[in-house]
């Protein structure tokens, strides 16, 4: 059972900054991808970012070359760094851990908000 913690949403204003946090317990093993998703009203459920356990990242083209995604294995956090927040990024971010090979799981967050105003 892999349980997930988000933290450091909030309101910033567009062109600042947020370091959304998440954090990892339970039984986590080598082959999890780890991965934000983020969440408009009204809109479906999209991928951000994500990174392996080797530290391969890779990210939705909306949000390249402004947020970084990355996991610190000793302290089993997950972190997504976003930078040049605009009001488009508003949304309910989830932190997601999914393995697809034996032992399975596609685990989820509770989310956090983040609300860019203009």
């Amino acid at each position: 059972q892999v349980q997930l913690v988000e933290s450091g949403g909030g309101l910033v204003q567009a062109g600042g900054s947020l370091r959304l946090s998440c954090a990892v317990s339970g039984s986590i093993f080598s082959g999890t991808v780890m991965g934000w998703y983020r969440q408009a009203p009204g809109k479906q459920r999209e991928l951000v970012a994500t990174v392996t356990t080797g530290g391969t990242t890779d990210y939705a083209d909306s949000v390249k070359g402004r947020f970084a995604i990355s996991r610190d294995n000793a302290d089993d956090t997950v972190y997504l760094q976003m930078n040049s927040l605009k009001p488009e990024d508003t949304a309910v971010y989830y932190c997601n851990a999914l393995r697809l090979i034996v032992p399975r799981y596609n685990s989820w967050g509770q989310g956090t908000q983040v609300t860019v105003s203009s």
